[in-house]
Parts: C-alpha cells; sequence; structure tokens
C-alpha cells in the first residue's frame, strides 16, 4: 500500500507517523515548505523518543524514515492507493482540494476525509464518484489514540470502506463504525459538553480550573475539559459546536466559546483553584453530566452507533472512567425526568 496524506499539521502529522511506524510508504503533501520542515522534525523527535525508551530499534526508526516523501506539488500524490487530507476544517476548502485530486488520483484510489465536524457526504459532492470517499476521524494524538471513527456515506462502497479498514488494522487503530450523522459518534457528546463547561464559566459559576476539578473528579478523565480544548484549540471546538447547532438551542456555541474561539485565543485556567462550595460543585458536576448524557441518548436513538461502540469510544479516544453510556445507566428519577424535558423542548 501506498499512501498520501494532504496537510502536515496536527493530525495529517500524527497520521503519518503511524503509518511510517508500519513500513508503510507515506507521501505528505503541504502549500509550504515550511510546515514540511517541521512535519519532519517533528517525525524525528518521536521517533527519537521511541527509541531511547526502548519501544523502536534505532534501525526501525531509520527504516520508519526512509518511507517518508514530502511535496509542495499536488502531483506527488498521484501513485497512491490510499488518500486522506487533513486540511482545514472549511467545506469550500476541502471541496476545491478533492476537485482537482480527482484528477490526480489513479481511479480505484481511496479517498478519506479526516473531519471532525462536517458532514462526509458533503464533502463527498465535490468528486465525480463519490462513492469511493469515506471519512478516517482520528482523535488527537492521531500517533497515539488506537481509535478511529470509520464514516460511509450511503454511496461509500463497500470495498473502498474494507479497504480503509485493511489500512487501520495494518497501523494498529481500532476502527470505531458510525453512520454521517452531525459530530458522528463521540464528537456529539464531548462538544456539547466542553459547550457546557463555557456556559459555567460564562454564568459566574465556576471558573476554568474549578469545572476542570469537578469533571476529572467527576469522570475520571485524565484532563478537564478547558484543558483539552486548549490542547487542540478552541476556535476547533467552536467550529464544532457551529456544526451541530443545526440540531437545536441546546447546541448553539457559548458566548464564551464565541468570543474566545473567535479571536483564536486560549482559556486562562487558574492553577490549583479553590475548592467550590458543595452546592456550587454538585450544579458543576450535575451541568456536566447531562451535556454528556442528553446527545449520547439522542445519538443512540438515532442508531448512529452502537452502545457498545460509544462506550468503548469514549473510553479508548476520550480516556472516560466513567462514560455516557454509564451515566445514563446510573441517572435518578428525577435527572431522567430533565433529560427527557431537555429532547422534548428542542
Amino acid at each position: 500500500m501506498r499512501l498520501s496524506i494532504i496537510g502536515a499539521g496536527t493530525m495529517g502529522g500524527g497520521i503519518a507517523i503511524t503509518s511510517l511506524k508500519a513500513g508503510i510508504p507515506t507521501t505528505v503533501v503541504d502549500t509550504t515548505q515550511a510546515a514540511l520542515d517541521r512535519l519532519r522534525d517533528r517525525i524525528d523527535r518521536h521517533l527519537a523518543r521511541e527509541v531511547k525508551k526502548g519501544r523502536m530499534e534505532a534501525a526501525g526508526a531509520d527504516a520508519a524514515r526512509a518511507c517518508l516523501a514530502v511535496s509542495t506539488d499536488l502531483g506527488a500524490v498521484s501513485g497512491s492507493e490510499l488518500l486522506i487530507e487533513a486540511v482545514f476544517e472549511d467545506l469550500a476548502v476541502k471541496h476545491e482540494l478533492l476537485s482537482r485530486v480527482q484528477d490526480v488520483l489513479r481511479p480505484d484510489a481511496v479517498i478519506a476525509t479526516n473531519t471532525s465536524c462536517l458532514q462526509v457526504a458533503d464533502i463527498a459532492r465535490a468528486l465525480d464518484d463519490p462513492g469511493r470517499l469515506l471519512g478516517l476521524h482520528y482523535f488527537s494524538p492521531a500517533e497515539i489514540c488506537p481509535t478511529v471513527e470509520v464514516i460511509s456515506t450511503p454511496e461509500t462502497r463497500a470495498a473502498i470502506r474494507q479497504r480503509a479498514l485493511d489500512f487501520l488494522a495494518r497501523t494498529g487503530k481500532s476502527p470505531l463504525p458510525c453512520k454521517d450523522s452531525p459530530g458522528f459518534a463521540l464528537n456529539r457528546f464531548f462538544c456539547p459538553y466542553c459547550n457546557e463547561a463555557v456556559r459555567l464559566l460564562d454564568e459566574g459559576i465556576a471558573t476554568p480550573g474549578q469545572i476542570d476539578a469537578v469533571a476529572c473528579a467527576s469522570f475520571g478523565v485524565p484532563a478537564g475539559p478547558f484543558r483539552v480544548m486548549n490542547l487542540t484549540k478552541p476556535v476547533i471546538m467552536l467550529r464544532a459546536m457551529q456544526g451541530l447547532e443545526r440540531l437545536g438551542a441546546f447546541y448553539r456555541p457559548a458566548q464564551g466559546l464565541l468570543r474566545t474561539g473567535g479571536e483564536g485565543a486560549d482559556w486562562l485556567i487558574d492553577g490549583d483553584p479553590p475548592a467550590l462550595p458543595d452546592a456550587a460543585r454538585a450544579e458543576v458536576a450535575r451541568r456536566l453530566t447531562m451535556a454528556l448524557c442528553r446527545p449520547a441518548a439522542e445519538v443512540l436513538a438515532e442508531g448512529a452507533v452502537a452502545p457498545e461502540d460509544l462506550d468503548r469510544g469514549a473510553r479508548e479516544a476520550l480516556r472516560f472512567q466513567r462514560t455516557p453510556i454509564t451515566l445514563l445507566g446510573a441517572l435518578s428519577p428525577d435527572d431522567r425526568q430533565r433529560l427527557e424535558a431537555m429532547g422534548a423542548a428542542s
């Protein structure tokens, strides 16, 4: 197999590391040489760490480096059997790219999008043959996280999907099948959970550090929503919520997210924050729980993902020890009534 990746940024680079370590010849294309130079440096540093920690032999690292090719010329992808686009989350940008790519790629090549918030079927409209495209949504850091959402559209051919699954198996990834619904499976609940954290901040109920502390204690996650948003960037969360907003008022981006994400800024997280009073801590935990449970219940009711896959993805990709499936099963009768009322009001 020969792989090409378009986009040498955070996600494209992580996917490249995964494929190189599996011995797959990989070409990465970006518009600037500077981005490609940063990618090479990132790959070198990653492989050096792997050797130092005893997870790779030096010869294996050298072999991985030898599998990499980079280019600013889109024509470099011509011989690929699989192409993954990992460019900016803008439908017009992806359409323009794919309309050009299809004229360069071999006609039997699989095309995958790494989109996290756009509908895969909408992206496929750029192609003369939309049946050759599917979604492969990696989670950051892509070189570490084992889970990849596999999103087929009604037009995606079974043979295309199988070849993508074969690639994931070769690179040691765990596929999570889901439908092409808003937010797919995991972002459908994770993004509203982060958005609700911002609403709590907007309302002055707690600080970012306090909200993160409650989230870690309540759900067994290693990092709270504000820290995660800073790692992936608030502007990315804003775009994801804007993609979900069509589902109703519950999914409307919080004012603080509109402001911070719109400015391209990070959250200022207070270190070692004072403990919240009991009532405020309970309110934060309850609202974050409901923000996880409501969209999880909706996506399950829509049949977009199997319960066991949603549960596995929450544990593997997002590192929840208490997952939305667990939380749904533990809801009190009062909270179940609130959940039903929230759904009826949307």
